[in-house]
């Protein structure tokens, strides 16, 4: 999710749990321990673009990460003195539900969370939410403002607006799973009604409500991209791409298998110029773009300069907004 998102159930987190111990600065504390696993954006310099795809929401966003990096978060939080008089468990108990919740709002995205790092590098994503969507966001805000500025610590009732919009907000969430399988269930029939062949069905949401969904439909040798409004029950159309797996033969097989993980077998390949395009809707759906003849399932690409030598160049491009959707 944004970054505010995180800020803000982190915020909500710290309420909840010291809230009547140290007052506002709870909320403060939890926003901080809230944005904790997305600062391994800052390694990406030190990396290369091949690198780079699996650092974010790598270890920073693992349980492990969480578990251990509590126990660092809650020894400096009992050092300084607005928690002195906290105990280190309860301390812990914040650090850790600061920290996972972060990660595992994030695998609620289509993006992916390597939450079992070092274990295993399988990428849960529930691809129910979009990565902003103030329909999760603002009651936080609201429920974290109402519980801070309204109610000194000691009030009795000071927890009932952040607790309010925890519960709301995570009520929301529980639903975009279930309009999930509503959604799943509209591509499979108009699939089938138009005969469209296929073994696999990715759904993405990418508008504010859950309202609005990508689906890619994935058969041995294409991909079928549709996009459905809740709103509007259109017809979907669906717009077909080869995969073109034979243009990453040859290609330095550990590049290969990293693209391929990196998608979860949702990507098409094409050629431009003697470069290799890898386009990935697991991690980014925004819509067909059209140039001339040149057509595209996504914005976002990875593009593969090979050399005679095997070596190649890796670089990370993405369509202006200007072609058509």
């Amino acid at each position: 999710m944004d970054s505010l998102t995180q800020a803000a159930l982190g915020a909500a987190i710290g309420e909840a749990v010291l809230g009547k111990k140290i007052g506002r600065k709870a909320a403060i504390l939890g926003a901080i321990g809230g944005t904790i696993p997305d600062l391994d954006v800052l390694l990406t310099p030190f990396f290369s673009t091949f690198q780079n795809i699996s650092i974010h929401r790598g270890y920073s966003h693992s349980i492990l990460f969480c578990l251990l990096g509590a126990f660092l978060f809650a020894y400096v939080l009992n050092k300084i003195k607005w928690t002195k008089e906290v105990s280190f468990r309860k301390l812990w108990f914040f650090s850790f539900f600061a920290l996972f919740t972060h990660v595992l709002l994030d695998a609620f995205t289509s993006f992916g969370t390597q939450l079992f790092l070092p274990f295993t590098d399988w990428r849960v994503s529930f691809d129910s939410i979009s990565i902003i969507d103030p329909v999760y966001t603002i009651p936080l805000l609201i429920g974290v403002a109402g519980s801070i500025f309204y109610y000194e610590k000691t009030d009795t009732k000071r927890g009932l607006p952040n607790n309010l919009g925890l519960v709301f907000s995570s009520l929301y969430l529980l639903f975009t799973l279930a309009n999930k399988q509503h959604i799943e269930q509209v591509f499979n029939e108009q699939l089938e009604a138009q005969e469209i062949p296929s073994f696999r069905l990715l759904t993405v949401p990418v508008a504010i409500g859950n309202t609005t969904w990508y689906g890619v439909a994935r058969d041995k040798t294409h991909l079928h991209i549709g996009k459905y409004s809740m709103l509007e029950g259109n017809k979907i159309e669906f717009n077909t791409f080869p995969i073109n797996r034979d243009l990453l033969d040859g290609l330095d097989e550990q590049l290969v298998y990293k693209m391929k993980w990196f998608a979860q077998g949702f990507y098409t390949v094409a050629e431009k110029d003697g470069k290799i395009r890898i386009y990935n809707m697991q991690c980014d759906m925004q819509g067909i773009r059209t140039f001339g003849d040149y057509k595209a399932p996504t914005a976002f690409y990875y593009e593969i300069t090979p050399h005679q030598n095997g070596s190649y160049d890796l670089a990370a491009g993405m369509h202006p907004s200007g072609g058509t959707d």
